[in-house]
């Protein structure tokens, strides 16, 4: 069965140029690169049209590929949107996470969706014309999204090839508690795009109970499980290695991370 490709959330490598980010992943073993293009990322939303190409090949002309890109878009209407969704469709980037809605408190949800809703849209109608597909990120805390049935109800009436769901590992069991992360994940399986992974634990501090997220494997996601899942469905990726936690050595923590997630994809794709 083909193995989901493993990527590094360009996030945690901030200080690398393009070039320097494509050796530094297939040096460590990743697949490829989820490369942002947003604001403070490694390629600036306005000016997608004429630095996304040069990035993008400078990563493959060092062995890593591109399968996703991250980006801060909320709309369609947004005028650096089309730019950076047509660049992305015409460099053969399969997908696409959008920026964050956020609830307030006291509004209806109800209402926050219905607002939401024609902006994904208008998002997904681009990569649709494009063919580059929008995976929507399940985030924790007051972001649309968080509860994964939300997205859902924002995926209502759009093809499932162009817009879909981006899962998150830690967001999901954070919210989903001891089972809820297993009934999201049911439900985003038939059309997820991209896969996000962190782990977590609650640590009790004087102030109340407090996320602490941690190393791969040494918190409460159950990975094997989840993988276990993906298999099964034949789902093939990408997944974007996320490393959330305050370490004094980033480079090892990616590296001591990437060798436990290859483990487990490995165990349960079968190599």
């Amino acid at each position: 069965m083909p193995r989901p490709q493993i990527c590094l959330f360009s996030k945690h490598a901030p200080q690398l140029g393009w070039s320097e980010l494509g050796t530094y992943v297939k040096k460590v073993g990743f697949d490829g690169v989820d490369l942002t293009v947003r604001q403070g990322g490694h390629v600036r939303p306005e000016n997608a049209a004429r630095d996304l190409p040069p990035a993008v090949a400078a990563i493959r002309a060092a062995g890593a590929a591109v399968p996703m890109i991250t980006t801060g878009l909320l709309s369609g209407e947004e005028p650096a949107a089309k730019d950076i969704v047509s660049t992305a469709g015409r460099l053969k980037i399969p997908f696409f996470k959008p920026g964050y809605h956020r609830y307030k408190a006291g509004e209806p949800v109800e209402a926050k969706l219905a607002q939401v809703k024609p902006q994904l849209a208008s998002l997904a109608a681009i990569g649709k014309e494009h063919g580059i597909a929008l995976g929507w990120h399940n985030h924790s805390g007051d972001h649309v999204g968080l509860a994964v049935w939300d997205i859902r109800e924002m995926l209502e009436g759009q093809d499932p090839q162009w817009a879909g769901y981006y899962w998150d590992t830690g967001h999901a069991r954070v919210e989903g508690g001891d089972w809820g992360w297993r009934a999201s994940l049911d439900l985003v399986l038939p059309r997820l795009k991209m896969i996000a992974v962190k782990d977590f634990f609650w640590e009790r501090k004087d102030e109340g109970w407090k996320l602490q997220w941690c190393p791969l494997g040494g918190g409460m996601v159950d990975f094997r499980a989840i993988f276990t899942t993906l298999a099964k469905a034949g789902w093939e990726g990408p997944i974007s290695l996320h490393v959330e936690y305050p370490t004094p050595d980033e480079p090892r923590a990616i590296e001591a991370d990437f060798r436990f997630l290859k483990r487990e994809v490995g165990r349960a794709y079968g190599g």
